[in-house]
């Protein structure tokens, strides 16, 4: 297994991150605690480089 299919099998899809994004929002019930919040910024920044990645390898 080279690095990169192991960086793939252990890092979230875009896809699964943007499902934990929408949860984090659905319990938020609109408003997001500062907890929530720096959650959010890092699924956020995850999702970014899930979706880069997801671009890139389709290239």
């Amino acid at each position: 297994m080279s690095l990169n299919d192991e960086r793939h099998a252990t890092t979230p899809s875009a896809a699964e991150i943007n499902a934990q994004i929408r949860e984090l929002w659905s319990r938020a019930d609109g408003r997001l605690s500062d907890e929530q919040r720096r959650e959010y910024a890092r699924l956020v920044t995850l999702w970014a480089i899930a979706m880069r990645d997801e671009v890139v390898e389709a290239a």
